[in-house]
């Protein structure tokens, strides 16, 4: 699958950022700010690994020669993060080219304008020619948003390990500081603050859109630390706590999902995107409290199921956008805007957290449904295109082959089907775009700095 979305994309779409596999033509799109060739980013760690090597060094040769960071259009600060630093500094760690490492340093530079507000949360656009930032235009009252502010921590932090530099650590930890002193609703972090003030500016709470990676970051920032950042670890459990009170519900089938707050009022809807939530209660339920480790473990499998449920109930065995626990639906979308499956990876990701949690051979089952649905509806003659509805048979597609599909939806069915040594999760984080990040483990770092000593002497 891999192999024919890659040549598919190098042949219709070299250098743009995605396919579009119908018309067979690229698409640049405007998230990237000018920015080009994300999906030969967002596949060089998934082609290497998967030793796919011819495939991986075009996509070298073509960061060597043709990725231009001199772009001036309107970017988004947390899309570039994820998929442009993350693959980059991800291709770095797994191949030791000097290149992907440069090339993540200039890029991580050309983001720190972006913190330049009153308070240091970042505006969500920047312009990475002039450095000027501002708010997404739909963002209510020029805010700034929880999971884009708060999804710069696992790559700022290696930026910070690679140039030696603290400023990109002091952004992040600046960002965490500011949330641990305001008033938090129930506990909960609201997905809209702003940048000016520093207070929350609605009290709309998501596990999905809005507000996902922020949590999956809090939890990874402690793994990644080698379990030494107590305040993510402090904080994240912190958040679950709250979740599980207000958040979590059972539907009167039995189902155990998210619901959405808003100023206290629960909406009983899940998106695809909360579906990462399983993966990382999963991870996170050994270093919680040991009385709640088995209730954690437990958690994660049921909202694991719940999103399983939401495949099985379509008539294509792919799951909607979003889906409804309330006037007698379950797991099942109820208005027509939320029928669309664009190729999204969380389902799947929380299966391979799960398998490897687990080996509960039933995630592996649920992940081969996803492979056949895959085949079977979305991909077309020229690469894998989304579908507009997927309760019907008669498939209408999209026309776009997403580059998150290349570098999290396949990746995490590899690795669901690999062995527990391919990337094992004692020694790899993954960034919410699926970019393996290394564990920093301070103990090497001082052995390091204490033969340096003895060297220097």
């Amino acid at each position: 699958m891999m192999k024919f979305a890659w040549d598919n994309y190098k042949r219709y779409a070299w250098g743009k950022n995605e396919l579009r596999p119908l018309t067979r033509n690229g698409h640049i799109g405007n998230m990237f700010g000018g920015l080009r060739g994300a999906s030969i980013i967002d596949s060089l760690d998934t082609l290497y690994i998967m030793g796919l090597m011819e495939e991986y060094n075009d996509a070298k040769e073509w960061v060597q020669t043709n990725l231009d960071l001199n772009s001036n259009g309107e970017a988004s600060l947390f899309e570039v993060n994820i998929r442009y630093v993350g693959g980059l500094l991800s291709a770095y760690y797994l191949t030791g080219e000097e290149l992907f490492k440069n090339k993540a340093m200039e890029l991580g530079e050309k983001l720190l304008p972006a913190f330049n507000t009153p308070t240091g949360i970042p505006r969500g656009v920047i312009n990475l020619g002039s450095g000027t930032s501002w708010s997404w235009g739909w963002a209510s009252a020029g805010s700034s948003i929880l999971a884009e502010f708060g999804t710069l921590h696992l790559e700022f932090v290696h930026l910070t390990e690679l140039s030696n530099n603290p400023v990109y650590t002091e952004k992040v930890m600046n960002i965490r500081k500011l949330l641990n002193k305001i008033e938090k609703p129930h506990g909960l972090y609201p997905n809209f603050l702003s940048p000016v003030s520093g207070n929350w500016v609605q009290h709309h709470v998501s596990i999905g859109g809005l507000g996902d990676s922020f949590y999956e970051y809090l939890i990874k920032s402690y793994l990644m630390s080698d379990k030494t950042d107590d305040d993510a670890k402090r904080m994240y459990y912190g958040a679950l706590e709250a979740i599980e009170a207000n958040l979590v519900q059972k539907s009167p089938g039995g189902l155990t999902y998210m619901a959405e707050w808003r100023g206290g009022i629960l909406d009983h809807k899940m998106g695809h995107l909360a579906c990462f939530s399983g993966g990382m209660i999963g991870i996170g339920a050994d270093d919680g409290a040991p009385e709640k480790r088995q209730h954690y473990l437990d958690l994660a499998a049921e909202i694991t199921h719940t999103c399983h449920e939401s495949y099985t109930r379509s008539a294509t065995k792919l799951g909607p956008e979003a889906f409804r626990f309330d006037g007698g639906a379950e797991a099942t979308a109820t208005r027509l805007s939320d029928r669309y499956y664009i190729l999204r990876p969380e389902v799947i990701e929380s299966y391979m957290y799960m398998w490897r949690l687990t080996h509960d051979p039933k995630y592996r089952e649920w992940g081969w449904e996803a492979v056949e649905a895959l085949e079977l509806h979305c991909r077309v003659e020229s690469g894998f295109s989304g579908i507009r509805d997927v309760y019907t048979m008669t498939v209408s597609h999209d026309n776009m082959q997403q580059s998150f599909f290349l570098s999290e939806t396949l990746k995490y069915l590899y690795l669901l089907f690999s062995d527990d040594d391919l990337l094992p999760l004692e020694d790899w984080v993954f960034n919410t775009e699926a970019h393996p990040l290394p564990i920093i483990r301070k103990s090497c770092l001082q052995d390091e700095t204490t033969q340096d000593k003895t060297v220097s002497k």
